[in-house]
């Protein structure tokens, strides 16, 4: 089942999903600065490509207070865009019964896109 919904989110826009974040994630790695933040939009990037059956998991005290001004930074530079971006999709998805496995995907996206620090993919 995670297969056939892997490739349904592929043709119906999860690639383009995931070349968006890849591009972010490279312009961002080009400062010495913005490589926490790239990493992070390469690590969501993955997350879109393959988003059924993975699973975003908090890693307790992994980097301490470090990661919550990290979350803050993100934030103010465009993590609630892409949060608020998620969210409506999954709303609009919702909306229809088979577009509510994919809404449960975008707001697996929108959680992880709003707070990536701390967090894991699994």
């Amino acid at each position: 089942m995670n297969l056939i919904g892997n490739v349904i989110w592929l043709i119906f826009g999860g690639f383009l999903v995931f070349l968006e974040y890849m591009i972010a994630g490279l312009a961002m790695c080009i400062t010495i600065i913005g490589i926490p933040f790239g990493i992070q939009c390469f690590k969501i990037g993955i997350l879109a490509l393959f988003p059924f059956g993975r699973q975003v998991r908090e890693v307790p005290g992994a980097t301490g207070c470090l990661s919550t001004i990290f979350n803050i930074i993100w934030i103010l530079i465009g993590g609630i865009w892409i949060a608020l971006t998620h969210l409506i999709f999954g709303i609009l998805l919702a909306i229809t019964i088979i577009g509510l496995p994919f809404a449960k995907q975008h707001f697996k996206l929108m959680s992880l896109s709003f707070t990536p620090f701390g967090k894991d993919v699994y």
